[in-house]
């Protein structure tokens, strides 16, 4: 009997291990599939604040019908103002000094009405020439406050900061993994930078997504990485204290007289010491044995709105208390100190606050062109 030959078993194959830049395309697919609505919706809502204080007032009528460059007789005149048409509001009044001039912006940040809130001062605005209040809020009750407070915490409060900051490092994968996953191979950065109009259309949702991507890297790098150290500030200051020591203003008392000198004449004494700076804020006494804080931008400091030139006078003696000089800051100082004018935009001027405009439109569009191209490549059992 004739033996039987049988075949041998073939081995199997292997399967073949993935690419480094196939699993980067996967974890970039679904983290644009997750967080990218975050993302788009963090950057539609930053968009509308870069602007917020003139969106603000153009809604006003109150504040439109003062006319820009008008200014009060004195900053006395302003404190006093506040005294009188809020007697029982005994705590530090800040003035914000708008070099347009027109209505005033003040905020008490102690009132009461909002106690239980981890920050909802008091907003009002002054009219320069009558010297009355003319409009008075809350924080979070008017439009643009709501959606800073949604775009800065969700409505959350501290936890919901801590959720946009992990979803902004989230984000930042999302971003780093999108350009390793296009980075062109040697000989090929003409074609991966080329736009295919003839091509067809999953090709050119593809060179959308790419090229809008491309264009906006770095403000959105930028915008990004400050908003997760700004929505993380009790996790990131320990760190950044670590490497470079930060400033604390001193905690200091004064001893109280009769009668306290005239605001403009301290706020002469704070220009004198710097004399290169413009009076942005005046911060009155919390009580009767604090001291007065006037703020001064200075030509180099990236915001003009919140600089960090400080002097601390006594309110009876006119005697400078302690300063901080916003230009001799630490490395560590100065990195919060761009942290908000380059989130917002600020540092560059008003070229800078339209290209963080722009740049918020940009995770927008990156959703939308890559959940079509999505669309398109998946089956449908996929969509689902």
């Amino acid at each position: 009997m004739p033996a039987r030959i049988t075949a041998p078993i073939a081995a199997p194959i292997p399967a073949r291990p993935r690419s480094a830049r196939v699993v980067v395309r996967h974890i970039h697919l679904w983290l644009g599939l997750s967080v990218g609505l975050i993302f788009a919706f963090a950057g539609l809502t930053g968009s509308a604040l870069v602007f917020y204080p003139e969106i603000d007032a153009a809604f006003s009528p109150a504040l439109r019908a003062v006319p820009d460059g008008t200014r009060p007789p004195s900053w006395q005149a302003v404190v006093d103002t506040l005294h009188r048409e809020h007697p029982a509001r005994t705590g530090a009044w800040r003035i914000e000094i708008d070099p347009s001039g027109g209505a005033i912006p003040v905020r008490y940040y102690t009132p009461k009405e909002t106690a239980g809130r981890a920050f909802a001062p008091m907003l009002l605005w002054i009219d320069p020439v009558h010297l009355t209040t003319i409009r008075t809020g809350f924080w979070g009750d008017t439009v643009v406050t709501w959606i800073y407070d949604l775009h800065y915490r969700l409505l959350l409060g501290e936890p919901g900061g801590i959720a946009m900051g992990i979803a902004g490092i989230a984000m930042l994968v999302l971003i780093v993994s999108g350009l390793w996953a296009w980075w062109p191979r040697p000989g090929g950065w003409w074609r991966a930078l080329r736009f295919k109009r003839p091509a067809a259309a999953i090709r050119r949702l593809y060179d959308l997504h790419k090229l809008t991507g491309l264009i906006g890297l770095i403000p959105l790098l930028a915008i990004t990485a400050t908003g997760v150290v700004l929505d993380l500030p009790d996790q990131t200051r320990p760190l950044i204290a670590r490497v470079s020591p930060l400033f604390h203003m001193p905690a200091l008392i004064v001893e109280p007289v009769v009668r306290a000198l005239p605001v403009d004449r301290l706020i002469a004494v704070a220009q004198r010491r710097f004399p290169d700076g413009a009076l942005a804020w005046i911060e009155t006494p919390a009580t009767a044995t604090a001291p007065i804080r006037i703020n001064l931008a200075r030509p180099g400091e990236p915001s003009r709105r919140f600089p960090r030139t400080n002097v601390l006078l006594d309110p009876y003696t006119g005697r400078i208390l302690a300063v901080r000089d916003g230009l001799a800051d630490t490395s560590g100082d100065t990195v919060l100190n761009w942290l908000h004018p380059l989130h917002g935009g600020e540092a560059f001027g008003l070229i800078g606050r339209w290209l963080a405009f722009v740049t918020g439109l940009v995770p927008s569009a990156m959703l939308v062109t890559g959940l079509l191209r999505w669309r398109r490549r998946s089956p449908p059992r996929h969509r689902s």
